[in-house]
């Protein structure tokens, strides 16, 4: 990994982020010189997340950030998230990292892998036959939602709150479900941020895993934000079970993310 795609990774992170935020009906985006903020204000706290403005050399500058953060987010209602990378906290600062986001109320929930492609390898294997619809209408807002929700455990209510906006689906998004039958299983939407294709809402039901479902609309996206936006360059932030398919389709690693989070008030 280079220093230099360690901060396109979290470019790209922030990026996606900002444009979730503005895509739905309440979201703002708050940049701060210590902490950069995407608020979708929506009950889902990891569409309601912070990020550090620049890497973090001290304690102090850390804790500054977390503040901040939960200063703005103490005038709502709903739970936050806080995302970094250790690769920037400085060597002495990480090993106390989680004390110090312990203290403010966050606590690590979700682990990502930052990884990114240049161009993407055959597949090893065919892929199935889905019906691919990309997301225009109420139909494939929902569909996109709710298969989300379902493989993050989340109510459908909040994921159609988070996910089912218009505005999400925007100039700079495109978003397909595939489905069977007329059900769908599968999603992936593709960003256009900062002249890089991201890659987010990959999620497959447990129904359609193992078969090469999320494989199939993620490359039938891919070749979308080719041929509308000319660009090939992609990057994504992996689960641990996501990771193994994104690497035998040629993505690497570049470094890992952690997100905090702070509980509603109340909860």
């Amino acid at each position: 990994m280079s220093r230099a795609e360690i901060d396109e990774s979290h470019a790209q992170f922030r990026g996606a982020w900002r444009l979730f935020a503005l895509g739905t009906p309440v979201g703002e985006v708050v940049e701060r010189p210590e902490v950069f903020l995407t608020a979708g204000n929506v009950s889902w706290a990891l569409m309601n997340m912070a990020f550090l403005q620049k890497p973090a050399e001290t304690e102090a500058e850390l804790e500054r950030a977390l503040d901040s953060a939960a200063r703005y987010f103490a005038r709502g209602p709903h739970g936050w998230s806080f995302t970094l990378t250790p690769d920037w906290l400085a060597p002495s600062l990480r090993e106390r990292a989680d004390a110090v986001l312990a203290t403010r109320g966050l606590h690590p929930g979700m682990t990502t892998t930052g990884m990114v492609a240049d161009t993407l390898l055959a597949p090893v294997r065919p892929l199935p036959k889905l019906d691919l619809q990309q997301v225009r209408d109420e139909w494939g807002r929902n569909a996109i939602a709710d298969v989300n929700a379902a493989c993050y455990d989340m109510p459908q209510v909040l994921g159609r709150e988070a996910l089912a906006a218009p505005g999400i689906y925007g100039p700079e998004c495109r978003a397909f479900v595939g489905s069977r039958d007329g059900v769908p299983g599968s999603t992936t939407a593709v960003m256009r941020v900062d002249g890089i294709a991201y890659i987010a809402l990959v999620a497959t039901l447990a129904e359609h895993r193992r078969q090469g479902a999320a494989e199939a609309v993620m490359r039938h996206a891919l070749e979308e934000a080719k041929r509308t936006w000319g660009l090939e360059r992609t990057v994504l932030h992996a689960t641990p079970a996501g990771a193994p398919v994104y690497r035998r389709m040629g993505y690497r690693d570049v470094t890992t993310f952690t997100s905090y989070f702070a509980p509603a008030k109340g909860a």
